[in-house]
């Protein structure tokens, strides 16, 4: 009989392959939810559905395009731009808007793997109170992990053992909610908090 740290790979390999739907230019991310060994929902990261790709919506969004400076543009001066420079790239990283690391969210319309997990749980009616969320990533930001715990999940699984930013950690250990490593990629000890 296999035991659950036996699943690990495989449950991964799924958020992997999730993850590969990601229509984020930034971060592809893939979340799923177990309970009794069954996986009951998923989610990538992306934008709501209907909603185009982020670096389509430099052709709809006026604001975008002047808050990048690119507002006074022809549109063949702008269709060279796009083609050559903004095409299959996250705005946050293009060098017209200036961005640090971690700024410019504000232009950011995808929602995370870990919420949409939760979310696409919801439109079902399935309760996700006690499961185990499997992630591609490392601990949830802060917003998705306030979403994790309300949901009621037991236990989070990523691929390390970093923080997106200080309440993470803060959340963890006030929470109870248990974390840990992928079992077979520890190269560090899981903390359970």
């Amino acid at each position: 009989m296999r035991t659950g740290m036996e699943w690990d790979p495989w449950y991964l390999e799924i958020c992997q392959t999730v993850a590969k739907k990601s229509q984020c230019l930034s971060r592809k991310i893939g979340a799923i939810l177990v309970r009794d060994k069954t996986i009951i929902s998923q989610g990538y990261n992306g934008p709501p559905r209907g909603v185009i790709t982020c670096d389509e919506r430099w052709f709809l969004d006026s604001e975008m395009q002047k808050a990048a400076g690119l507002g006074d543009m022809s549109p063949m001066e702008f269709l060279d731009k796009y083609t050559n420079d903004l095409e299959g790239k996250c705005p946050r990283y293009a060098k017209e808007f200036g961005f640090k690391s971690g700024q410019g969210l504000e232009w950011c319309v995808a929602g995370h793997a870990e919420r949409n997990s939760l979310i696409n749980a919801a439109r079902f009616g399935i309760s996700t109170k006690g499961t185990t969320m499997y992630m591609s990533c490392g601990v949830p930001c802060t917003p998705c992990l306030v979403e994790i715990i309300n949901a009621g999940v037991s236990e989070i699984v990523v691929t390390k053992m970093t923080f997106y930013d200080i309440s993470a950690e803060y959340l963890l250990k006030q929470s109870g909610i248990k974390c840990r490593v992928f079992d077979h990629l520890k190269d560090e000890i899981s903390k359970d908090y």
